[in-house]
């Protein structure tokens, strides 16, 4: 029998920051290119955060803790 462990990996991006910026420039982008979603960045700068949509919904996984970066860890607290 083998002993596997698993290591969940954690982001080096505040929660708390990543929020912010999408409160406050979220229609632009801004929290897209912090987390290092730079083509989803330039997306939602181009339409406005996706009509809207693309921003109240990411507002929304993080606060569900459920945003996560480019590398597809979680946020850190």
């Amino acid at each position: 029998m083998s002993n596997t462990h698993y290591v969940t990996g954690s982001s080096d991006k505040s929660r708390g920051t990543a929020l912010a910026l999408c409160v406050i420039g979220g229609m632009f982008g801004l929290h897209q290119f912090y987390v290092g979603r730079i083509g989803k960045g330039v997306l939602y700068a181009c339409t406005m955060g996706l009509f809207g949509f693309g921003w109240i919904g990411d507002i929304l996984k993080i606060l569900n803790r459920s945003f996560t970066d480019n590398v597809g860890n979680p946020l850190r607290h």
